[in-house]
Parts: structure tokens; C-alpha cells; sequence
């Protein structure tokens, strides 16, 4: 990862446009605020994770936390009139900002029930529109080479505790939805993490994931994983009761493996718009039918002593609709697993949870980095990311709020650290 220096010298070397790609991060004093509340259900007062927080006419935001709770940071040019809340299931709402800080915010939101019609959407062929959705992709996203600025952070918990967490902000190459994947890649701007002092707690294997998740969990853009003609037939399709997804109505098409293949298959739900066939959301879980399959799909490397078991392997994949086109806006992935040495009578459980949320994108003079700089599949974030910096570390950067327990970790293993 390279620094503020070294970045500039690689944008000099290479262009005249400076002025024009220069990122946003380059600015040192203050020139935004924050707007921080949580995200309730208005009819039960619970908690609502996962909203999709935006600043309203722009294409930067974030997303609240599994506690609902969410902050944004608005950049004073921007002249923010609102910022725009909507969440799967739910009324969008849209809240007033004032161009200065403000904290305490609930935001209540009404559920809101389908338009579409059940009896109808019943009788529909489930497996005809993921086809037909299939084939509208080049149509509904992006047709242009994006690059994508967002923030990513893995968690790993030993049992109930967490033994490491990693953040970083990341510059994520996207190019058009009709091209391969192979031209896409993710570069680690700057990272922190931490990691328990106890030496029992360093995890010994290798699993697939770390920033890059971004590039091959994207769905709708790498074919391989379900979302192909020639595969359609290794599923069997449902038609859900629908939902509305950001004031839009949207088919639910659960899917499961009907064929056995020689790799593990996929289970989950498709989240279709409507009007455009649009794949707005895509869950998925890794099948457990046959755990050595899973195990192949997953691992990477692990000390020929150590017995791997895996436990649920789950996606989550959401896109966001600017104009006509949708683009990249969330990712998570959460895997749990057991490992036991063959002497050792009882096995340990471990989590490991990854996100990333796309804060802002551009496509005006997207520049590539060199394949040197590209954050590599063979490492974590946690290999390569640095140490904590001081508290303004994150500057005008969004993130997703630490959830209480994480944060709570956070705060103790930074005091450790200055011990």
C-alpha cells in the first residue's frame, strides 16, 4: 500500500490531468460534517441493520450497522439539502441537514407492503424471468469503466470474542458489465488493523475473501457463480411474496441446487425490479450437503494437522439504481467454521464477517493502477494493512459504524497497543 507521496508521484508520472483525478482524500482540513443517529421499524421501535444511508441527488453514502445505527460525513460543497434512508421492505424517508454536525437522530421507518399483485405474481414462471433478467444486464448497468471509492472492513471472532479487525479504505476498478471480470481490481488506499496479543488466537488458515470480494462476489458481473443460461438448469426456482425495495416494487425468487455436481452449489433469493428486471439484491449461501466440496470452494491453505470444518458460508450482494443504471453498493459475507488439531479433544468455533460498502463513484478520467499496486487474492487485509493511526485517521472517509461489541474490542485493544 502506498502512501500519500507515493501516490502523488505515480499520478504525475503519468498524466497531465492532476487537477482533474486528484481524489477527494487530498484535502487536509476540515471541510465537512457528521449526521449520526440509528435506523428504527416505527411500528415496533426495533433496530433496523443494514439501511442505506445517501446523501439525497448524489451517488455518496454508506450503510447503517447490524444495530441500525449509521454515520455519515457531508462535505460542506456539496450543499446537502437531505440524506435519504431506505431500506428493504420499508418507506424511503428522507431527513433535513443543516451543513453542521448533528447527533442523536432516530429515524423511524413504516413498513410498506407490495403493490404487485400476489395472485398474479403466483402465476408467473420463476425461472423464465431470472432468463429474462439475465439478459438485460448489459442494459441495466453500468456501460462505463467506474471507479468506486468505499470502505471495507473483516472481523474475526474466536467463539464469542473478537480476536482481529481490519478496516481500509479502498479504490475499486470497475469496468463495464459487459466485459470479463479479469480487468477489474481493488487497491488498498490505506488500512488499519488490530489483533489480540494472545498467541492461541492467531488464525491458521486461508480462506477466500479479503477486499477482492468485491470484484467476485459482484453476482450479476461474474457469470461463474449462478447467474448463467447455461446453469439455470442446475436450479429449481420459486416465486416469494414480494417486496418493495427503494419505492419500487420487486419480484423475491428463492432458488435451490437440483442437480450434484462436483463442486458445491448455491441456495438463496433473487430480488428483481419489476419495470426493468433489474437484480437489485442478491442472498446466497454456500450448500453444506457436502462439506468437503465446501471446504474445496473455500479454503486456501491450513497446517496439514488442522481439521477444517465449515458451518454456513453466506453472501449478500446489493446494487443501487442511479439514472437507468444500477451499480455496486454493498457486500458482506459472513463465514463460520471449526478447526480441531487431530490431538486436541475439543474444536474451536470461528466467524469471519467481511464488508464492503461503496461510498461514492465516479466515471470522469478513470485511471487504473498498475497490476503492482492491485491487492493481491493470496493475502488477508490483515497481512498487509498497517497499524492504527490517530484519531482523525479516517478523515472525511464513510464508514459503517462499528457495532457496540466491536467497538468496545476497538477501544480495548488500542489501549493495549499504547501500553
Amino acid at each position: 500500500m502506498k502512501t500519500r507521496i507515493n501516490l502523488f508521484i505515480r499520478l504525475l508520472f503519468i498524466a497531465l490531468f492532476i487537477t482533474a483525478v486528484t481524489p477527494a482524500w487530498t484535502q487536509t482540513s476540515k471541510t465537512f460534517y457528521v449526521v449520526k443517529g440509528i435506523v428504527k421499524d416505527k411500528s415496533n421501535l426495533k433496530s433496523l441493520g443494514y439501511a442505506n444511508i445517501s446523501i439525497s441527488g448524489t451517488n455518496v453514502g454508506t450503510v447503517a450497522n447490524s444495530d441500525g445505527e449509521f454515520l455519515i460525513k457531508i462535505k460542506n460543497d456539496l450543499n446537502a439539502k437531505t440524506i435519504e434512508i431506505s431500506r428493504i421492505g420499508y418507506m424511503t424517508v428522507e431527513i433535513p441537514v443543516k451543513g453542521e454536525n448533528a447527533e442523536g437522530i432516530t429515524v423511524y421507518m413504516m413498513p410498506k407492503a407490495s403493490v404487485l399483485d400476489e395472485i398474479t405474481i403466483m402465476a408467473l414462471n420463476p425461472a423464465d424471468l431470472v432468463k429474462e433478467a439475465i439478459g438485460k444486464i448489459e442494459r441495466n448497468y453500468s456501460d462505463q469503466t467506474n471507479l468506486l471509492n468505499g470502505f471495507y472492513r473483516e472481523t474475526i471472532k474466536k467463539r464469542s470474542t473478537y480476536v482481529n479487525v481490519a478496516e481500509a479504505v479502498v479504490e475499486i476498478y470497475k469496468t463495464k458489465y459487459d466485459q470479463r471480470l479479469d480487468g477489474d481490481q481493488v487497491q488498498v488506499y490505506k488500512g488499519r488493523k488490530l489483533i489480540s496479543p494472545k498467541v492461541d488466537d492467531t488464525l491458521l488458515v486461508k480462506l477466500l475473501g479479503g477486499p477482492n470480494l468485491s470484484i467476485y462476489i459482484d453476482a450479476v458481473k461474474n457469470p461463474d457463480l449462478m447467474l448463467n443460461n447455461e446453469t439455470i438448469g442446475d436450479y429449481k426456482y420459486k416465486m416469494e411474496l414480494p417486496v418493495m425495495i427503494d419505492e419500487r416494487p420487486h419480484y423475491v425468487i428463492s432458488f435451490t441446487p437440483q442437480v450434484i455436481l462436483p463442486y458445491a452449489l448455491y441456495y438463496g433469493k433473487y430480488y428483481i425490479d419489476r419495470e426493468t428486471l433489474t437484480f437489485s439484491r442478491i442472498e446466497f449461501n454456500l450448500s453444506m450437503d457436502d462439506k468437503n466440496k465446501a471446504t474445496q470452494m473455500i479454503l486456501k491453505k491450513k497446517p496439514f494437522s488442522l481439521r477444517f470444518k465449515p458451518e454456513k458460508v453466506a453472501f449478500m450482494v446489493n446494487y443501487k439504481r442511479y439514472g437507468d443504471r444500477s451499480y455496486l453498493n454493498y457486500i458482506r459475507s459472513e463465514v463460520r467454521f471449526k478447526c480441531d488439531w487431530k490431538r486436541k479433544l475439543f474444536s474451536t468455533n470461528y466467524t469471519i464477517v467481511s464488508e464492503t460498502v461503496i461510498t461514492k463513484r465516479s466515471s470522469d478520467l478513470v485511471l487504473k493502477a498498475s497490476r503492482k499496486l492491485a491487492f493481491s487474492d493470496f493475502y488477508s487485509l490483515s497481512d498487509k494493512a498497517e497499524n492504527f493511526f490517530d484519531e482523525n485517521y479516517w478523515e472525511d472517509y464513510n464508514i459503517i459504524e462499528p457495532e457496540q461489541s466491536l467497538e468496545n474490542v476497538v477501544n480495548k485493544l488500542k489501549k493495549e497497543k499504547q501500553k
